[in-house]
């Protein structure tokens, strides 16, 4: 099994309410906005958090075609005409209880970056829903990409905006 290009795996906490994890060396982010309101929204977006819904919505591709799972490798695509990125990640954990559901990925060699991302849904008491991105990034351990991390910077910012509109109903 190949190994993370970081550590500690699990550091952005998905099943956490409260996120106090600040490892030396990362980016730290964290932001939630609400999706909506409801049962039939909280289903929603359980099923789509868990199947990759806020990557895929925000248009990646990922392969393969199966539920965020603890421990399983995916390669997540970020294509424009002829171009594309290939990610490869790792699941190193994921939530699913009565309010509260996700999963933070691990990058692999070959990732752009460095570091881990989590995408969590969770309910309040009186019914809204909201979805929190929490990440740590730092520049990729060895070649290209770790030349090039300022304007990865920016394009993280980008997806980030379209993460956050991926779920809203």
């Amino acid at each position: 099994m190949q190994a993370l290009t970081y550590g500690p795996a699990g550091a952005t906490s998905p099943a956490d309410e409260i996120w106090i994890a600040r490892p030396p060396g990362f980016r730290r982010f964290e932001t939630s906005v609400v999706i909506g309101h409801g049962e039939h929204v909280w289903a929603a977006a359980k099923e789509a958090v868990l199947h990759w819904g806020v990557k895929r919505r925000s248009g990646f591709r990922v392969a393969p075609d199966a539920p965020a799972t603890t421990d399983a490798d995916y390669r997540v695509t970020a294509g424009c005409g002829p171009v594309s990125v290939r990610e490869p990640v790792r699941v190193v954990a994921v939530v699913d209880t009565a309010d509260r559901c996700g999963f933070a990925y691990g990058t692999l060699t070959g990732h752009p970056v460095s570091g881990e991302e989590a995408f969590v849904v969770h309910r309040r008491a009186d019914g809204t829903v909201e979805l929190t991105l929490r990440s740590l990034t730092k520049p990729a351990p060895a070649g290209l990409w770790r030349a090039v991390f300022p304007i990865l910077l920016v394009a993280q910012r980008f997806y980030r905006r379209r993460y956050l509109r991926a779920l809203r109903t």
